[in-house]
């Protein structure tokens, strides 16, 4: 009788056993995760609007709110009518030289004229030279008051110019009062409220881009030379009623450190071994969840 025991209790065992390791046909297994943005302020003031909420999806490049720049816009508008202050004092040099031109075309008709009385031996040399002279003068005085013109308003615009660059710092400093989301994702944690005073840093909330997942998973020692980068493997998550969806997926990371398995894994004995982690990259077909786990079989056919 008490052999009869143990052999059927050593069937059972090894029943149990094969069981088990027939359940198991995975060769790796962890958690989902997502690469984790925390976004935050660039600007100090009072958050005037700020539309998000907890679990909201969020498009790349998304307007979702603005800081006051009220104090900014103002100063904006006051260099600007500086500037336009400023360059009314530039000197219109076409203006400023007219009369000068006038004065020249009347000196050159008196010049041709002396020109045809000298032909017609009705003037004299020295008359012509006279009248030749007053063209020069009035030529050097024209540039002269071109070149002192000129001078003048090329300092006007030196001046101008570093009131323009605090006006492109006025204006990046109102672009950072905007608040735009960085990538597509869902918000996981919302850190401010609007009406809030915030300064450059301030964490205003955490999103995660949820498109794709990564499944971190861990692999034993005897594995390891079977996984490789870029290497397409078969992830699989429960779906309920031991069903299972399936995904392809791309091993992207292989830790080159090993560590003791993560207290997520089921046993105390497992937990013992030593494994190496990997990342597996994973299109996320909106039934997969942070958090959620998941197994990974490895197909050579995929790999090769």
């Amino acid at each position: 009788m008490k052999a009869t025991s143990i052999l059927i209790t050593a069937t059972i065992g090894l029943i149990f056993t094969s069981c088990t390791n027939k359940d198991k046909d995975y060769d790796a297994s962890g958690a989902f995760e997502s690469v984790e943005t925390i976004v935050s302020t660039e600007s100090s003031g009072t958050l005037m609007q700020f539309n998000v909420e907890e679990g909201q999806t969020l498009n790349k490049n998304q307007w979702i709110g603005y800081i006051d720049s009220t104090q900014l816009y103002y100063r904006k508008q006051q260099l600007e009518a500086q500037i336009a202050s400023t360059l009314s004092q530039q000197p219109n040099i076409p203006v400023q030289v007219a009369s000068l031109y006038s004065q020249l075309s009347e000196a050159e008709k008196n010049r041709d004229r002396y020109q045809n009385l000298v032909k017609s031996n009705a003037a004299t040399q020295q008359q012509l030279d006279d009248a030749q002279t007053q063209v020069d003068v009035i030529k050097k005085q024209i540039e002269a008051q071109k070149s002192t013109l000129g001078i003048t308003s090329s300092t006007i615009e030196k001046n101008v110019t570093p009131l323009q660059r605090q006006i492109d710092q006025l204006n990046d400093q109102l672009q950072k009062c905007r608040i735009i989301n960085p990538i597509h994702g869902t918000v996981l944690t919302k850190y401010s409220e609007n009406h809030e005073v915030v300064n450059p840093g301030k964490a205003l909330y955490k999103i995660a881009e949820t498109d794709t997942l990564i499944l971190r998973a861990y692999i034993t020692g005897s594995q390891l030379t079977n996984v490789k980068l870029g290497q397409t493997v078969k992830v699989r998550s429960d779906e309920g009623s031991d069903k299972y969806r399936q995904y392809s997926g791309v091993v992207y990371w292989i830790s080159d450190k090993s560590e003791f398995t993560p207290k997520t894994i089921p046993t105390k004995d497992e937990r013992a071994d030593l494994v190496y982690a990997i990342k597996v990259r994973v299109v996320n077909d909106g039934y997969l969840k942070i958090g959620m786990y998941g197994e990974v079989k490895f197909d050579n056919s995929l790999s090769k």
